[in-house]
């Protein structure tokens, strides 16, 4: 389990938001399992530190943190003992997508329970009526961060269930926060058999990539001249950055469109990323005035909105 997402950062609990994210930029950045492919555990350190972000960016999950409601992981913590980390409920038990079948229960204590499959006419076992079939064990929630970039490019993912074992599954084409997963026979043990993992996917933030249904937004920062000269320049996307043609004289504020380079859609496709110009202006003033001398007057430019 991951441990308090203040020192996972290295940020205090009295940090703001804007130091929380600047910690996760500055470890995100050395931690991506791109530049570390030789070293596995900078990726479990990179999803550590993903999901320290996630929870800490959240006002009310970080507020349930302080309070001890949830643990690192975003798990509730159980008053009650049981459960471990990951259980849904109180005492780990899953009541909902077939968690416990209470008719099963009821049926196997008033009648039928053990019964043996009966000699069928026609040859062979027949099985026994439903009522008759010992109940499965519990079906045991989880829940899991998925980073944005898996998310995007639907990377193979792990999970630890609460026997200590580690199993993988695969993410859904067109995956999204909330959906679960079903992994067969990993739940708790039962006369009639395990019943199953269930685990809940959440995608965690990203520090400059915002989803937008199947596409991706991100604002790309341009200096001054490369705005008037235009050119090449690179972009980040969810894989390998890409070489991006900026128009001269490019005005600030311009969406250009990085064609299947967003999520993944349901039938198969890809989504875009969409890529906004946002110009900088030099910091040095010196250099601003020379440019503002050689600048023509400005010229009604707010004309169109009336003032």
């Amino acid at each position: 389990m991951m441990a308090d997402p203040y020192s996972t950062l290295g940020v205090s609990k009295g940090a703001d938001k804007k130091a929380i994210k600047s910690a996760y930029r500055t470890l995100a950045k050395q931690l991506h399992p791109d530049k570390n492919k030789d070293n596995p555990k900078a990726a479990d350190r990179f999803s550590d530190v993903t999901k320290a972000y996630d929870l800490l960016s959240d006002k009310e999950k970080r507020a349930a943190f302080d309070r001890g409601e949830i643990d690192g992981e975003g798990n509730r913590r159980n008053p009650f003992g049981g459960g471990g980390p990951g259980a849904g409920g109180a005492g780990g038990f899953d009541f909902g997508n077939g968690g416990i079948d209470l008719g099963d229960i009821f049926e196997g204590i008033f009648g039928g329970g053990g019964a043996q499959a009966r000699p069928s006419p026609f040859g062979g076992a027949q099985q026994p009526p439903r009522s008759a079939r010992p109940p499965k064990g519990a079906n045991i929630a989880y829940n899991h961060l998925v980073s944005f970039t898996d998310a995007a490019t639907l990377a193979p993912q792990r999970i630890t269930l609460r026997d200590g074992k580690t199993v993988e599954f695969k993410l859904p084409k067109g995956v999204v926060a909330g959906q679960q997963i079903r992994i067969p026979g990993k739940g708790q043990t039962g006369p009639g058999g395990n019943g199953d993992a269930m685990i809940s996917l959440k995608i965690g933030k990203h520090p400059y990539f915002e989803r937008d249904g199947d596409n991706i937004r991100l604002e790309l920062p341009l200096s001054l001249r490369e705005a008037i000269k235009g050119g090449k320049v690179k972009v980040p996307t969810v894989g390998k950055a890409v070489m991006l043609t900026i128009p001269k004289g490019v005005q600030g504020g311009t969406t250009m469109r990085l064609k299947g380079k967003g999520f993944s859609k349901k039938a198969g496709a890809n989504g875009d990323q969409y890529v906004t110009l946002m110009i900088r202006l030099p910091e040095d003033k010196a250099v601003l005035d020379k440019i503002t001398d050689l600048l023509p007057e400005d010229g009604d430019i707010r004309g169109d909105l009336g003032v």
